[in-house]
């Protein structure tokens, strides 16, 4: 059994606590027709809300299966360790004032490891944390009101889990149709996360979708565990993942003590888990909707139908720049179309059928099922209700009838999309989705949640990714198969005065790991400038030593072809840095990459593939992968950049060395993983692809290693470039 099942679907709830909250708690739960027991616990009320009370833990008459704990912080710890000791099933924590206080409150971090002691193996959410409503049982640890519904024997609903009691309050408001049978909010996560609530919902059969609105993760293997349990099932997951902005980041330390990772990290993250992502709460629900009606879906193939012209270039262009598209009809499909309208029609997709056939169900079947055949992967159909205080929607129904009718005789899966939220009744939604049919509040959430279902479908077309990583990026299994020799571990540096290394060092590193670095020598002088040039053959680069955007500084001179440019550029460049590196010239070059690494607090180590060179801030065009990576991915990264055609032969010219950068690229990823605990940050810049058969080349290499230095005792970085 799982650990949550008793917390989560209840036969008994006791309430401690008999403010407003422990109050409405009783209250909600009698509302929702919870058939169990209910155990109020006050020290002097005899009831709450004509339900028998109980002095203290120790009366109850059993063991509660759950129990929602709403009194000040140090009670709530007392609490726990009696129920604890009683044999609960879990506990909801209300109470705030825990670790999410910081550094305003020197008690808050002590007190919730108290908590956490007091709890031993009893389950608790929270602390800081409304609790759960499970709307398939009528089960309510909830203190407050409420807008949601009780599932109906036989339904199935969606499951969502926030962080935000606010924002899960908000949720239960919403008049979208959407059937929900739990809703939890994770609070702090000060023993249970978010990643074991989940895995608690997507067991329960009358879930069908799972959605997460996540600050911060609690455990990597926990979400690895759960995501892919969630993939068996068939349960689909999607997540609102916050923390795109530096305020939002700091907002989540300050909100639930939540470590929340950097932005990029966290999407390669959800993006390997097979967990589509969208970034606003109507998206998410929207999402939801879709996933709970039909599934994800199998491609990314749209129709839209709708009776206006401004409604079909309204979803065209919201289409653009997305990841989902609507294909232009072939011939034999438009004349299809075509036969069933006017001659003034011009039939296209998105396709504006016009008003000839409005209200005409015979002749609207016709065209919705000829458009609907082409094979879609999700069918829109855009329809505005009219307001019903002042307005009939009579007139509207036998486009929906139409609707119904084409979807059903082609097997497809369709959604009717309102332009505005508001112009599409709760009612109407319910009635749709009892067809089959998803009402979709808004054009941008419909192509939000058709993007999810599309990569939610591509994901499990896909064999499951195999590498597990712990907490902070520590392996568990799934490293590459080459294993470079690792790095001097940090503590071996203790006592070294050397704040900085150099290029030549961090090439020599990378080059004892079988990296492509281009043959080098360092120089203290011109003439031994001179000399190395001469051993490595010209044309050489020359690079000022110690800095490490040289490009910027004037500190590199390129293309060096006999002895007295190299004298010339030796003299020019001499007492730059802290010597002189000179370099063989990589030559035929096509286009040049970034390959980045960086220690994430919560993944470990992440690689950024991307447009390289002196313009790499400026085109922002890259993509990040967590590590290890495999060869796959890597090459699918490369191949979503924009650079890539350039790549790939751009318009004849020539075409670049694709399967060495490749190899180059995954020959960093090995190293970083081999020496994930010494190294902070890897910033190779540009990797150099050359012609097919001239191979790919590390031109400049910046490494970031942690060390301790005696004189502070404390980790500092040590930039090695």
């Amino acid at each position: 059994m799982n650990r949550l099942e008793r917390l989560l679907r209840p036969r008994s709830i006791a309430v401690v606590g008999g403010g407003a909250f422990g109050t409405n708690v009783v209250k909600q739960s009698l509302r929702m027709g919870f058939t169990g027991d209910i155990w109020p616990v006050h020290p002097s009320k005899s009831e709450v809300e004509g339900v028998r009370a109980y002095r203290t833990v120790a009366e109850l008459p059993g063991a509660p299966d759950a129990t929602f704990i709403g009194v000040n912080r140090n009670l709530t710890i007392e609490i726990v360790e009696q129920l604890g000791e009683r044999g609960a099933g879990g506990a909801i924590c209300f109470a705030a004032g825990f670790l999410e206080t910081g550094d305003y409150d020197a008690d808050g971090a002590r007190l919730q490891q108290q908590l956490v002691a007091a709890a031993g193996d009893m389950p608790i959410i929270g602390p800081n944390c409304y609790g759960l409503i499970n709307y398939a049982d009528g089960a309510l640890l909830w203190p407050d009101q409420h807008g949601g519904a009780r599932l109906a024997p036989g339904m199935r609903g969606v499951g969502i889990i926030t962080q935000s009691s606010n924002i899960a309050c908000n949720i239960t408001m919403q008049k979208r149709g959407l059937p929900i049978a739990f809703l939890m909010t994770a609070g702090n996560q000060a023993q249970t996360g978010l990643s074991e609530m989940a895995l608690g919902l997507i067991e329960d059969e009358r879930v069908s979708a799972l959605g997460l609105h996540i600050e911060g993760f609690d455990s990597v293997a926990g979400f690895e565990h759960f995501a892919a349990r969630a993939r068996e099932l068939k349960k689909p997951v999607v997540a609102m993942k916050v923390g795109r902005s530096e305020h939002a980041r700091a907002a989540t330390i300050s909100h639930t003590a939540s470590l929340a990772g950097s932005d990029a990290a966290s999407e390669a993250f959800l993006k390997r888990l097979g967990i589509a992502r969208v970034h606003t709460i109507p998206s998410l629900l929207e999402a939801l909707k879709l996933l709970h009606a039909v599934g994800p879906i199998a491609g990314r193939r749209l129709s839209s139908m709708s009776c206006s012209g401004g409604e079909a270039s309204v979803m065209a262009d919201s289409a653009e720049g997305r990841g989902v598209h609507f294909p232009k009809l072939t011939e034999a499909h438009r004349a299809e179309v075509k036969e069933t309208l006017g001659p003034l029609v011009a039939v296209a997709n998105p396709l504006d059928y016009h008003t000839f056939i409005w209200n005409n169900e015979q002749a609207m079947t016709s065209t919705f099922t000829a458009m609907v055949s082409g094979g879609f992967d999700l069918n829109m159909l855009v329809l505005d209700f009219p307001r019903g205080d002042r307005c009939s929607d009579a007139d509207w129904w036998p486009t929906v009838n139409a609707f119904d009718a084409a979807l059903m005789s082609n097997a497809a899966k369709g959604a009717i999309v309102s332009s505005m939220g508001e112009n599409l009744p709760e009612e109407h939604s319910a009635e749709l989705l009892k067809r089959g049919i998803v009402p979709i509040h808004g054009i941008a959430e419909a192509f939000d949640a058709a993007e999810a279902a599309a990569f939610i479908g591509e994901a499990w077309a896909r064999p499951a990714t195999s590498a597990v990583f712990g907490l902070h990026g520590e392996l568990a299994e799934g490293k590459g198969d080459k294993a470079p020799p690792p790095l001097t571990p940090p503590h071996k540096w203790e006592g070294d005065d050397r704040a900085q290394l150099d290029e030549a060092e961090a090439k020599a590193l990378l080059a004892k790991a079988g990296l492509p670095v281009p043959g080098g020598r360092r120089a203290t002088d011109i003439e031994e400038a001179v000399a190395a040039a001469k051993a490595i053959g010209f044309p050489v680069a020359l690079k000022a030593l110690g800095i490490a955007h040289k490009s910027e500084q004037a500190a590199l001179k390129l293309n060096l072809t006999d002895e007295m440019a190299v004298r010339a550029a030796a003299d020019t460049l001499s007492g730059l840095g802290n010597g002189l590196y000179v370099e063989r010239m990589v030559a035929g070059g096509v286009a040049e990459l970034i390959v980045g690494i960086t220690r994430d607090p919560i993944f470990g180590p992440v690689m950024t593939i991307g447009s390289g060179g002196v313009l790499v801030e400026l085109l922002k065009d890259s993509a990040t992968l967590l590590l290890p990576a495999s060869r796959g991915e890597i090459e699918a990264a490369l191949r979503g950049l924009k650079l890539f055609p350039l790549l790939d032969g751009y318009r004849g010219r020539l075409k670049a060395d694709i399967e060495a950068a490749v190899e180059a690229i995954l020959g960093i990823a090995d190293f970083a993983v081999a020496n994930a605990a010494a190294i902070e940050e890897l910033d190779i810049n540009p990797l150099i692809a050359c012609a097919e058969g001239q191979g790919a080349w590390i031109a400049d290499a910046l490494l970031v290693q942690p060390c301790l230095l005696p004189v502070y005792g404390e980790k500092v970085a040590r930039r090695v470039g």
